[in-house]
């Protein structure tokens, strides 16, 4: 990388706007989407350009990993660097080796983080990085910690997606489905219903798209979904 990394960032959905805003003061950075024309403290180019950049930024979703990595193919110099934010890191790493050049460094990153959870500001918040084997995320690592002030941490893809079907998968389902239950504002409360509100609420906005990909393309989700209701089912039969 360059001394200020040329960076590309694919994608300004509500985690792209977010990481344009925090990202530009720090590096020299350019950003595509199709349905994007402008955006405030950052300029807005066609496709080939942000994707012939040092380092290069997916965020996109997971079910369309596949084929945006087709696109910027063509348009990617020797050796870049293209990483991804996707919530599961298995499956987008997979299609990041499968449509990218040969030589194209690959580094997953899981940011444990939202909008809504991080409108006071990244400071403390968490990130997971899973560089391929043989890619140094060390430059990476260091803009994160004292640029960003990230917690940063290294893993790989595996034991992140297995970390995550419980840490993440499962929260957001019980969070989802007490958002679901559309319960009345409450006159006086307990502690534990306030966080377990709180838990529901961070979660509420996100798109169904970023629920389903924490749901159904975790390959670790499913079984702990089903362990969740065979559980919740034996709870309510007792009850009976």
């Amino acid at each position: 990388m360059t001394a200020t990394p040329l960076v590309g960032l694919i994608g300004l959905g509500a985690f792209g706007r977010l990481a344009a805003t925090h990202l530009a003061p720090h590096l020299d950075l350019v950003a595509h989407d199709p349905a994007v024309a402008a955006l405030e403290d950052v300029r807005c180019v066609e496709l080939a350009e942000a994707a012939s950049r040092d380092v290069v930024i997916l965020a996109v979703p997971v079910q369309l990993m596949a084929t945006v990595c087709q696109q910027i193919a063509p348009h990617l110099s020797e050796g870049a660097l293209v990483v991804d934010v996707a919530s599961v890191k298995l499956q987008p790493m997979a299609a990041m080796r499968d449509n990218l050049p040969a030589g194209t460094r690959i580094l997953g990153t899981h940011p444990l983080f939202g909008p809504q959870s991080a409108a006071d500001g990244l400071e403390g918040q968490s990130i997971v990085l899973c560089p391929d084997p043989g890619v140094d995320p060390t430059c990476v690592a260091h803009v994160l910690r004292d640029d960003l002030r990230l917690e940063v941490h290294l893993s790989d893809a595996d034991t992140h997606d297995r970390t995550m079907a419980s840490v993440q998968a499962l929260t957001h389902l019980v969070s989802k489905v007490i958002t679901d239950l559309d319960l009345p504002s409450a006159p006086y409360t307990t502690r534990s219903y306030d966080l377990l509100k709180q838990a529901a609420d961070l979660v509420a906005g996100d798109s169904d798209d970023l629920f389903r990909a924490i749901e159904r393309h975790n390959p670790y989700a499913a079984d702990l979904r089903a362990r969740f209701f065979k559980a919740a089912r034996a709870l309510d039969a007792r009850l009976e």
